[in-house]
This record gives C-alpha cells, sequence and structure tokens, in this order.
C-alpha cells in the first residue's frame, strides 16, 4: 500500500493560541502511522495565523478523516481544512 501526503489548514480559536504548542498538540494527537512531514504559518488576517500542517500517511479506506477529527478534537482549534491530497 502506498504512502499519500496531505496538506492541511489547521485554523486556531484565535490570535492567542500559541501556535508552536498547538503544532505539538497535532503531533501527539496523530493516529499511528501517520507523522508531521512539515509545518508552516501563514498569516490569515487582523493579526490571526493558521498553520499549514503537511502529513504523511498510508492510504487506508476512511482517507484523511482520522486525521483531520483527531486534529479537530484539539480544543484550540477551529477548522481544519483538506487542501492537497497526493500519492507518493
Amino acid at each position: 500500500m502506498a504512502d499519500v501526503v496531505v496538506q492541511m489548514k489547521v485554523l486556531p480559536v484565535g490570535i492567542e493560541v500559541d501556535l508552536n504548542k498547538l503544532q505539538e498538540q497535532i503531533k501527539n494527537v496523530l493516529p499511528e502511522g501517520m507523522r508531521i512531514y512539515k509545518v508552516k504559518e501563514e498569516p490569515i488576517a487582523y493579526g490571526l495565523k493558521c498553520l499549514k500542517v503537511t502529513v504523511i500517511m498510508p492510504e487506508a479506506e476512511g482517507g484523511t478523516d482520522p486525521a483531520e477529527e483527531a486534529i479537530s478534537s484539539i480544543s484550540e482549534v477551529s477548522r481544519v481544512e483538506v487542501e492537497l491530497v497526493s500519492r507518493l
């Protein structure tokens, strides 16, 4: 089975969220077999920034749902949007 690369935009609940801590929380909640490849901060508006998180995960039934649900379960996360999915 091949791996896939998934790029997600993770929006915090507000500007007071520490994005470094959020990045660590994301790393800790990802299901087994998934790993963070790259994380980049991106400004949105009025001081709010999001995280562009690139995850490498096994290709499996259910697609990106397990990663999205795990990241969405973090209280500091407002929304998760999948921007790109590509097979490696």
